[in-house]
């Protein structure tokens, strides 16, 4: 299922992170998260990474 899923910024690649229960886009610098099993894709609801 990762594989069909895409950043919503950069539309690029996301990696999972299983501890955290997150989405990660290293090219955006955002972490999407997962909430009952279901990725939150929107912009506004991602934690800002560095």
């Amino acid at each position: 299922m990762l594989e069909a899923l895409v950043c919503p910024q950069t539309h690029g690649a996301l990696t999972y992170d299983p501890d955290r229960q997150e989405l990660i886009s290293k090219a955006a610098h955002l972490a999407f998260p997962i909430r009952n099993g279901i990725p939150v894709m929107l912009i506004d609801e991602a934690r800002n990474i560095e």
